[in-house]
């Protein structure tokens, strides 16, 4: 009956990667650009060190170690994907310091590549970070220019009330 006063929840996102902001439309990859996987931004690394934008647990994990998803206590579902085409390195320049089902906290490093070795194959070093989870979203603010990870936000998520 009261229901109707509870309020949307807000979530802020902390970068996990630190670079430069990139709009998720203009990422070299259609799948990406137009939102197949989701919602979200992308960020232009500068380093390669992958941290845990939020308390969490990770739900899916790749044998090439260049892209995971973790679940915020929230049960925001968020996929980082380090680079363009990177699968195709079949894990080379990666590293993973989690597995699958382990539980995070925010500022673990999850993930890292080498992103000299990344640039050295042609391979683009921009990092979607996508909400897959999208029916559970009402609406994200997508923040503009450089991040630090763990410092940084990247994106406001207004989750649909339940």
């Amino acid at each position: 009956m009261l229901g109707f006063f509870k309020k949307n929840k807000i979530i802020e996102i902390i970068s996990p990667a630190t670079g430069r902001i990139i709009p998720i439309e203009e990422v070299e990859d259609e799948t990406f650009a137009k939102k197949r996987t989701g919602d979200g931004i992308a960020v232009e690394l500068t380093d390669g060190k992958i941290i845990a934008p939020f308390d969490g647990e990770i739900i899916s994990m790749y044998n090439a170690n260049h892209c995971l998803v973790i679940r915020s206590e929230d049960g925001i579902e968020l996929l980082i994907h380090i680079g363009i085409d990177t699968i195709k390195l079949k894990g080379e320049g990666f590293k993973k310091y989690v597995e699958l089902n382990d539980k995070v906290n925010k500022g673990d490093t999850i993930l890292e590549a080498d992103i000299d070795l990344l640039k050295s194959k042609n391979k683009s070093v921009v990092t979607p970070i996508i909400i897959t989870n999208r029916r559970r979203i009402d609406s994200i603010e997508k923040m503009k220019g450089n991040v630090e990870k763990g410092k940084d936000k990247i994106m406001n998520i207004k989750v649909k009330k339940e």
